[in-house]
């Protein structure tokens, strides 16, 4: 792989960095015509360009380095590779600009494409890659940041200040404050007893692609930590952006358990597992409700909020299973009733 050395980026605005771009891949990757388009944004400060040129596509990534780790991004890269994921190929990089150049997985995300009669074979083949991410035994694994009590707590936080404080414009009393505090508590004892894997932590539809080899190609990889193992599965099983029948999601979990088992995996307790798949899942609902309303009043992208009240049903059905969770889901239909 090669690397350009040039100048430090210093805060470039977006227009300019565009045009900055097109400059890298015109010198340093040697790539002297192209058209360039817009491939997909997510929830960061990175964006994706397709290059189109002799007939070929690859795609070209914009990532702030004063907002973004590349190298984080490349490590993790080669990492996810090595234990079985298709992931983007890195053919150059420039870390002081934050412009990567990558092998393109096409454009069919599984949410375009997911219906009743290709799940089973799109999810069979998302959870093969998925068994592989959670049984890789490299070394690499373990030395990836601890998904604990901090970070767990500090997601949380997100629903509270974001969704809670701002979005509703509610100050929680006293008593609703404790409510809130000992379901975050059950849900983080839970996350931290499950045996700990590779998370890849954003394992959904719309950062796996449909490739005609070695299905799916995985994206949006760059915040792996080491941590429970149900998180992956409940990412991708119960997605903030497609809904399936509850049985369904049930039967897919519990078959991704029984290889896991088969793979020496200590997850032989099926009704602890669905605990763990469940109260994993509503930890991560309740942050990608928090982060939806971040993204529409920090950073201006009101199109998230679209996919919460169907994030905020999979936290109420889970919170009505558990008689532990029954004074959140109290809560959370309190706070919705006063809107």
């Amino acid at each position: 792989m090669q690397r350009a050395v040039t100048r430090q980026d210093a805060g470039i605005p977006m227009d300019t960095r565009k045009q900055q771009l097109i400059d890298w891949l015109k010198t340093a990757a040697r790539i002297p015509r192209f058209d360039i388009n817009p491939a997909s944004e997510d929830a960061s400060f990175r964006r994706y360009f397709r290059i189109s040129f002799d007939g070929k596509t690859l795609i070209a990534m914009d990532a702030p380095p004063e907002k973004e780790d590349s190298a984080k991004f490349m490590r993790l890269a080669e990492l996810l590779q090595r234990a079985g994921a298709q992931v983007p190929e890195i053919i150059q990089a420039d870390l002081s600009l934050g412009y990567l150049l990558l092998t393109d997985l096409g454009r069919t995300q599984y949410l375009n494409v997911l219906n009743a009669d290709n799940a089973d074979r799109l999810y069979g083949d998302a959870l093969n890659t998925l068994l592989s991410l959670q049984t890789a035994t490299l070394a690499e694994v373990r030395a990836l940041p601890a998904y604990d009590d901090a970070l767990l707590t500090r997601e949380l936080l997100i629903f509270d200040e974001w969704y809670v404080a701002r979005h509703l414009n509610v100050q929680w009393n006293d008593a609703q404050r404790r409510i809130w505090q000992d379901a975050c508590g059950v849900l983080k004892r839970s996350a931290l007893e499950q045996p700990k894997v590779l998370v890849h932590r954003d394992y959904h539809s719309r950062n796996l692609m449909v490739t005609p080899q070695h299905n799916p190609g995985v994206l949006d990889f760059q915040d792996a930590v080491y941590g429970p193992i149900t998180y992956d599965v409940a990412s991708l099983l119960r997605d903030c952006y497609v809904a399936w029948p509850d049985a369904q999601v049930q039967s897919w979990a519990e078959q991704h358990r029984a290889r896991l088992v088969k793979r020496g995996v200590p997850v032989n307790d099926a009704e602890q597992f669905r605990r763990w798949f469940d109260l994993m899942g509503a930890q991560r609902h309740l942050k990608a409700i928090g982060i939806f309303a971040r993204l529409n009043h920090r950073d201006g992208k009101p199109g998230y909020l679209k996919d919460i009240p169907r994030t905020s049903n999979y936290v109420l059905e889970v919170c009505g299973r558990y008689v532990e969770l029954r004074p959140l889901e109290a809560l959370l239909r309190e706070l919705h009733a006063s809107l």
